[in-house]
């Protein structure tokens, strides 16, 4: 039963509907007084089925939709029909051919359901069309209409034709201006009073000191208040700036969320926990420079991850040595960590193992239980190197099966069948840590012309599976 537990909404939905059947047997077996309440109780189990089917029916739906109609990467299909899913087709396909009439390419129709996946299921005669023709009346052009809203999808999603033009001219101005070879600042004037106003000007603000484009977008399109106040926008600003943060990066707008949303109290508060678990005051502001969100946590989350990790056998001093490693860490919950451990025992760890592994590598905690095993059978099983190489080198459950480590593992043993690399297999770092180069160097441009040509052939046949 825990190794279901991965599956988390699903197994809850079984559980919810084996109870519902178990009860339903009790109250049948109890006799026919108890007919009426076994009636709906079985009703109740079945519909609880039918969900879980329907479920299940939708996400496979959408995943052969968004594949099949709009060429997307399987991988990138499966994770948006985790956030929303569908059954039938009429709509996306409404929306879809309503997008194409306004110019959209399909690379762009693809970039639009990649970013707000939920314009495939708004009504597009109802919703959708009015805004693009509100658009196009106020003299968008079709290359600046279908531009603008590829890099802004949600912008379609605004209530109020107010509004939509508002944040529509100031992407438009933003993208203007960045277009431009020198740097112009950009006279946006704004009357003081709503918060709408407030956050265009602070989000101008943000772009003059060099945010790049699509954080600046993502910010202006959200409900986060962090650009919707004055007084302490700048003061966090100020505070975010003063600390170094590079404004070209995600982590400058993430630290002026927090610092934002943080008053000196809370901050002195969340300081106060973090010291009784021995860090200092240096660590801490270390920690923030390097993950933000380390500074959002509350007590509860971060005293309960503390003692999860004390259940899986670290001592205090180790978990310490995690959290400087990795703070967000922070971010797994009490199961996500108790499965993770219950994931490397199934494949033949030791509990000693797993500490020594999330020791050196934090992240692998946070990895899903199919994805460790699958990279684990495929170095043992296919690639014959031993399990215990893994734990010395967990950073291999880090890389990329399809960019890595199977393109490499077939040359290896390509090389191994021809007797090139004698009958050892050479070290699991030598061959996956190493940067793309040195590994050509060293395993592939040493060997005759034709051996080389072989070899960058299987090379690069990233997605080929080893026989």
């Amino acid at each position: 039963m825990c190794s279901l537990i991965p599956h988390g909404k699903r197994l809850v939905q079984f559980q919810k509907w084996r109870c519902n059947l178990s009860a339903a047997v009790n109250l049948y077996q109890n006799g026919s007084a108890f007919s009426n309440s076994f009636s709906s109780v079985a009703i109740a189990a079945a519909a609880d089925v039918v969900s879980l089917r329907d479920g299940r029916k939708g996400k496979n739906f959408t995943v052969s939709y968004l594949v099949g109609s709009l060429g997307l990467a399987k991988r990138v299909a499966e994770s948006i029909s985790s956030k929303l899913s569908f059954v039938e087709k009429s709509n996306p396909d409404s929306v879809l051919s309503l997008l194409r009439s306004h110019g959209f390419t399909d690379s762009q129709i693809s970039s639009i359901v990649t970013d707000y996946p939920t314009l495939l299921v708004l009504d597009a005669e109802k919703s959708l069309s009015p805004k693009l023709k509100f658009l196009q009346s106020r003299g968008a052009s079709t290359s600046e209409l279908t531009e603008i809203v590829s890099k802004v999808p949600k912008i379609l999603g605004i209530k109020g034709g107010k509004s939509i033009r508002r944040y529509y001219d100031i992407v438009k101005e933003i993208i203007e201006a960045d277009k431009s070879s020198k740097f112009e600042k950009l006279c946006h004037s704004l009357p003081e009073g709503s918060k709408q106003e407030n956050k265009i000007r602070n989000i101008l603000v943000l772009r003059e000191l060099g945010v790049p484009q699509r954080l600046l977008f993502s910010l202006l399109i959200s409900n986060h208040h962090v650009c919707c106040g004055k007084k302490k926008f700048e003061e966090s600003l100020k505070k975010v700036v003063g600390m170094g943060f590079d404004p070209t990066t995600p982590k400058f707008v993430e630290a002026l969320c927090i610092v934002y949303g943080l008053s000196e109290k809370r901050l002195e508060e969340h300081f106060n926990v973090y010291k009784r678990f021995g860090l200092t005051v240096s660590d801490i502001w270390q920690l923030f420079k390097k993950c933000p969100a380390f500074l959002g946590y509350s007590e509860n989350r971060i005293s309960q991850t503390f003692d999860t990790f004390k259940k899986c056998g670290l001592c205090e001093d180790e978990v310490l040595l995690v959290f400087k490693k990795n703070p967000l860490c922070l971010r797994a919950s009490e199961q996500q960590i108790l499965n993770s451990l219950e994931t490397f025992i199934s494949l033949g760890f030791s509990r000693d193992e797993y500490v020594m592994m999330v020791k050196c590598f934090p992240q692998c905690i946070g990895y899903s239980a199919e994805m460790v095993k699958k990279k684990t059978e495929f170095v043992v099983k296919k690639m014959n190197w031993p399990l215990k190489v893994i734990t010395l080198f967990p950073q291999v459950l880090g890389y990329s099966m399809e960019k890595r480590i199977v393109p490499r593992c077939n040359v290896v043993k390509a090389l191994m069948s021809k007797g090139s690399l004698g009958s050892e297999l050479p070290p699991m770092a030598s061959v996956l840590a190493c940067t793309d180069q040195t590994f050509l160097n060293r395993y592939v441009v040493k060997h005759d012309e034709k051996l080389v040509l072989e070899l960058m052939a299987i090379f690069t046949q990233r997605s080929s599976l080893i026989a």
